[in-house]
């Protein structure tokens, strides 16, 4: 009866214990902080600024799906369940960062570090209509970072350039292509360009 009950606790911890493991792997990777992406700012790391984000208000780091993920009209979200209400565009629906042209530091803030292949950039061009859904093809490559599969830091940062023919109201699209896996992360970085 003893040698039945230890196995029992044994067997219950063990399950326990694989599920709390395995509610951390799912919501811990990465967003971008600086300049903030949509996600963060409608987290508390990011002081809420950001209102009804869905998922992103718990987790900012979860946007994650198949590499190559440009769904029109499904950037922000990715597509991924619950954060769809970051795929709603507005030119006055966000909180904006306001960056300079030329020379642009952004950094990540990595909750689970992943081998890395590329960390791409992306920013809508010029005369992009703010009041449509996001799409890959108002989007042009702006940087690319290839980390040649190494293990970033808990925080990455890297420096872009913003075009000098950006002004006002624009997005950077920012994804974190892992390196092991098929997935990447995916975050919108409204900004005012001054």
């Amino acid at each position: 009866m003893k040698r039945t009950m230890l196995k029992a606790v044994v067997t219950l911890g063990l399950l326990v214990g694989g599920l709390s493991v395995s509610a951390t792997v799912t919501h811990a990777h990465g967003y971008v902080s600086s300049p903030g992406s949509r996600a963060y700012f409608g987290s508390s790391q990011g002081g809420k600024l950001n209102k009804n984000v869905g998922r992103a208000e718990w987790e900012p780091q979860s946007i994650e799906a198949p590499k190559n993920t440009f769904i029109p009209g499904k950037l922000a979200s990715a597509g991924v369940s619950g954060f769809d209400p970051l795929d709603i565009q507005t030119p006055d629906r966000w909180h904006k960062s306001e960056i300079p042209t030329g020379p642009l530091a952004l950094t990540w803030t990595l909750t689970a570090r992943h081998r890395t292949s590329t960390w791409d950039y992306y920013i809508t061009k010029q005369g992009w209509d703010q009041n449509q859904p996001l799409d890959i093809k108002n989007f042009e490559l702006i940087g690319q970072i290839d980390d040649k599969a190494a293990i970033p830091e808990a925080s990455v940062k890297h420096n872009i350039t913003v075009p000098s023919d950006r002004k006002g109201y624009h997005v950077i699209y920012a994804v974190w292509n892992v390196y092991d896996t098929t997935n990447a992360f995916y975050q919108a970085i409204d900004v005012t360009i001054k």
